[in-house]
């Protein structure tokens, strides 16, 4: 059995949003943290440290935790973790970690959350606190999927919008299909093109902008090249940029 500092939960609720696709509560104690860190979570399987991960937390600070998970072919813990009922037992560590916070972000007209698959997370945890409808005039949102059945929180992203007219604009991108409410193509082709910024009607520029980047390292690592192409540099605690990333796998 795990020794302390774990904190024992229980499965509350699984939201399955797709096949291999969920978001799961968890019931228990909430250790701190702020919206855009990550917690490790995990199972007990007899040993002194349990199986863990760390995953992104999507619930807001000192709410009931949620994590947004794919489950992954031959996974360690995303193989037993899906296969888990209702009233299961997880641990979850008290200390979190990352900076990927907008704690060291500056003030700007616009704000851009890119992600892809489960790197939306962040942003869902994000966007339940006032901290970016207060520091932001504009913030756009870009997930990215391969297919619109992935797009992920439609429902909350458009309560949110309701809830701040003119504020927040989705952008939705996969790669796999033609769908409506989305647009086809990767979001490096898009900014490169000039569809990105006329979908999100505002401009990508140093002088207007902030941009988190969180997901895949392909698109993460190609976005920052393109971005410095534009005069955007990476945003650090001591020399204020325009990119915050996060370092999703």
């Amino acid at each position: 059995m795990p020794t302390d500092p774990w904190i024992k939960t229980r499965l509350a609720h699984r939201h399955d949003w797709t096949e291999g696709l969920a978001t799961f509560t968890l019931d228990g104690e909430v250790p701190d943290f702020n919206a855009g860190q990550f917690l490790r979570m995990g199972i007990d399987v007899g040993e002194d440290k349990p199986l863990s991960r760390p995953y992104s937390v999507a619930s807001a600070p000192g709410h009931p935790l949620e994590f947004y998970i794919v489950l992954v072919e031959g996974g360690a813990l995303t193989t037993p973790l899906f296969q888990l009922p209702l009233g299961a037992e997880l641990l979850v560590h008290p200390r979190a970690g990352g900076v990927f916070t907008l704690d060291w972000v500056q003030p700007a007209e616009t704000l851009w959350l890119v992600a892809t698959g489960t790197g939306l997370a962040p942003y869902i945890a994000m966007m339940r606190t006032e901290e970016p409808w207060q520091k932001f005039q504009r913030i756009v949102l870009i997930q990215g999927a391969r297919y619109l059945h992935q797009i992920a929180y439609r429902e909350e992203l458009d309560a949110h919008a309701a809830a701040h007219p003119g504020q927040l604009v989705q952008v939705n991108l996969v790669t796999r299909e033609e769908a409506e409410g989305a647009i086809r193509g990767r979001v490096t082709e898009l900014l490169e093109d000039g569809r990105l910024e006329e979908a999100a009607g505002a401009a990508l520029t140093p002088e207007t902008s902030q941009v988190l980047l969180c997901g895949n390292p392909v698109m993460v690592q190609e976005m920052q090249s393109l971005l410095g192409d534009r005069g955007m540099i990476r945003n650090r605690k001591r020399a204020p940029g325009h990119v915050t990333v996060e370092k999703y796998w």
